[in-house]
């Protein structure tokens, strides 16, 4: 049953994530909270590490968290049932693009969808903000401003867009650095 399940999660967040794996983080967080499969802390985790390795995030938290329920075979159910959607729509946009590519409602459709994955991945920024920089729990204990945020943390990661905007490295550079820098000063604590 939980690898039914499993199927049936990461499909749906495969059926309506669109605009790529970030897209599809509001949907893994709601995910967490209705299942307790992983936390919002495990989440953040996931986008790291699925940053940092080859592949999709998607598809790699997919793997991750099928991995972590059921071993290789929620592994393999979770992945298939994330891009499964996909390869149907892809079957079923490339049939409407080939027949009907000059009309105008098509055109349009896409369209509008530009928006709606531009909210979704602006949802998920938010949602990466909120657990990584800001310590809500801290502060709803103290009440002190001080609390709320880690200035540690909100600084490397200031740092980090200033130095990805100038020096135009790889992403890869950015991210392993940012490992050694939380490993040698324990910025999480």
């Amino acid at each position: 049953m939980t690898l039914l399940r499993l199927f049936l999660e990461f499909f749906k967040v495969g059926l309506f994530a669109f605009g790529g794996g970030n897209a599809a983080i509001p949907f893994l967080y709601e995910l967490a909270k209705n299942t307790g499969w992983f936390s919002a802390l495990d989440l953040t985790n996931m986008i790291a590490v699925s940053e940092a390795t080859p592949g999709p995030v998607g598809v790699n938290m997919a793997s991750y968290v099928g991995y972590t329920v059921s071993g290789i075979p929620g592994l393999i159910i979770a992945t298939f049932g994330l891009v499964c959607p996909s390869v149907i729509i892809i079957l079923i946009i490339s049939y409407v693009l080939k027949r009907y590519r000059d009309n105008p409602l098509v055109e349009s459709a896409f369209i509008g969808l530009r928006p709606a994955s531009m909210a979704l991945i602006s949802s998920a920024f938010i949602s990466i903000v909120r657990v990584t920089l800001i310590n809500e729990e801290a502060y709803a204990a103290t009440k002190s401003l001080g609390d709320l945020f880690n200035p540690a943390l909100i600084i490397l990661a200031a740092v980090i867009f200033v130095l990805m905007r100038k020096l135009k490295l790889h992403p890869l550079i950015f991210i392993f650095a940012s490992a050694a820098v939380g490993i040698i000063f324990r910025l999480g604590e």
